[in-house]
């Protein structure tokens, strides 16, 4: 009897370690995306013809500056050096937002709402990501790293929120009114 409690307790252990292994793989994914959108932040705000849309875009400039601060604390927290893995997901999304601003016209609302609908694509990645990340940091134990991801993810939702405001008061109904 016991053996076999010592060899659940060492496949315990294995799950454990497998787990914590995806945790740090998922943080230098999330890690790289939030840099590469930073690049991206200041062309999309740029590129936005509202100001409330840009003033939302640079808010979210320095939001995102505080979120890799925090998810290199997260790093120290798990002793490991705060590394980045190319995130494909993000790449794309942002490669996708490019393309979105380019189809449109420049001073349209109608690139606005692209913007937007890129934007939003991008903020449900973090919350997704964000969300499973804590979610492992509260299974693996690490409830001060869960904190630090918990407050990234509101920020993220509350982002989502903001964009959501902007398309619904004016928006997309000032961007069915332009011409093609």
């Amino acid at each position: 009897m016991k053996t076999q409690n010592s060899k659940t307790s060492n496949e315990s252990s294995i799950q454990e370690s497998g787990l914590k292994t995806l945790f740090i793989d998922e943080l230098k994914d999330i890690l790289w995306a939030e840099k590469h959108l930073l690049k991206a932040l200041p062309k999309m705000a740029k590129g936005a013809t509202s100001e409330e849309l840009r003033s939302s875009i640079e808010m979210h400039i320095t939001e995102t500056e505080n979120q890799i601060t925090r998810l290199q604390q997260v790093f120290e927290l798990v002793g490991q050096k705060a590394t980045a893995k190319k995130c494909e997901a993000m790449e794309g999304l942002v490669e996708e937002g490019k393309s979105m601003m380019e189809e449109t016209e420049t001073g349209s609302l109608t690139r606005d709402a692209a913007i937007i609908s890129s934007s939003q694509k991008m903020e449900h990645y973090e919350i997704a990501s964000y969300g499973t990340l804590r979610t492992l940091a509260n299974t693996l134990g690490l409830s001060e790293a869960a904190a630090l991801l918990e407050e990234t993810l509101e920020e993220e939702k509350n982002a989502d929120i903001k964009l959501t405001q902007i398309a619904e008061s004016f928006v997309n109904e000032s961007a069915k009114a332009e011409k093609e």
